[in-house]
């Protein structure tokens, strides 16, 4: 069964058009591009006229990608930026007209339960398993086996924590000190019912981090994916990462540029998180929430 699953996140927006069968997804057409529509939602709570039009621009080339592709059955959702928005209802009508479905907008559990379908589809690794899934405006922490047997969604992502706590780059002492923190702070929260067997990071957070932290010259997916980060590793990206300009950050040749005013506080937050859940090390997937919603459509 051909579906199209969108995520419409606090800073990147996502297609992935699939071949949905017996529980597996294969790939026909995967897409990112980051707009920042969360940018400023914190301080706000309003999405900005601009970050809406660059959105919805890039949501009408999605639309033309699935009707293309003929896909019949779609959804798409939207997650934390938008749930935050006092003017949420205009961006979800424009949304609707260029994807042709209007976004339901999620709550962070059902935003974890589909991380957690995703990322455990097709794992090897000794469960249980612990799906960490850091966006722009919220983490989600998801455990279990089979399915989730704990959720929870902690309102700190990499959008956020920049716009509250990491202004400057480089980044200053006192402000990485104060994001580290503030981000320890909220994670306290977290109350894991067991040990997990395999940490899994998803999202653009992790896979970004782990490209930088092998040297690729590029982005590539299938050396990204199944790669591991270790806690200690995590801590030295940070602190490299604050030292760097915005500028800078966007010439590593692996990151997307659109990445390098957030990924600090990304990289911040995939340490804290991993540290939370009594881990030394994550392996990070590229299979995610959008694989996830991919087996929903299909009734899967």
């Amino acid at each position: 069964m051909i579906v199209g699953a969108v995520d419409i996140g606090t800073n990147s927006m996502r297609l992935l058009v699939a071949d949905v069968d017996d529980g597996r997804v294969a790939w026909l057409d995967r897409r990112t591009t980051v707009t920042g529509l969360g940018k400023g939602v914190d301080a706000t709570g309003r999405l900005s006229t601009e970050a809406m039009e660059r959105t919805v621009a890039v949501l009408g080339g999605y639309g033309e990608v699935l009707d293309a592709a003929g896909v019949a059955s779609r959804r798409a959702i939207a997650t934390s930026a938008t749930r935050d928005a006092e003017n949420r209802e205009v961006f979800l009508d424009a949304a609707g007209d260029a994807l042709g479905v209007r976004p339901d907008v999620i709550s962070g559990d059902e935003e974890a339960a589909l991380a957690f379908a995703g990322a455990t589809r097709d794992v090897v690794g000794e469960p249980p398993y612990l799906v960490i899934d850091i966006g722009g405006g919220s983490t989600e922490f998801v455990y279990g086996t089979g399915a989730p047997e704990y959720r929870t969604s902690i309102d700190i992502g990499s959008v956020r924590l920049t716009d509250r706590l990491l202004p400057d780059r480089p980044a200053p002492a006192d402000q990485l000190a104060g994001a580290q923190d503030h981000t320890a702070e909220l994670l306290r929260s977290v109350d894991l019912p067991g040990t997990p067997g395999l940490v899994i990071g998803v999202a653009g957070t992790f896979t970004s981090v782990s490209a930088i932290s092998q040297d690729l010259p590029a982005y590539d997916p299938g050396r990204v994916h199944g790669s591991q980060l270790t806690a200690t590793r995590l801590a030295e990206l940070t602190l490299y990462l604050s030292l760097l300009s915005v500028e800078e950050t966007a010439a590593i040749p692996s990151l997307d540029p659109a990445r390098a005013p957030v990924i600090l506080a990304g990289a911040l937050i995939a340490e804290q998180a991993v540290r939370k859940a009594g881990a030394t090390e994550v392996m990070v997937s590229e299979h995610d929430s959008l694989d996830g919603l991919a087996l929903q459509v299909a009734g899967q």
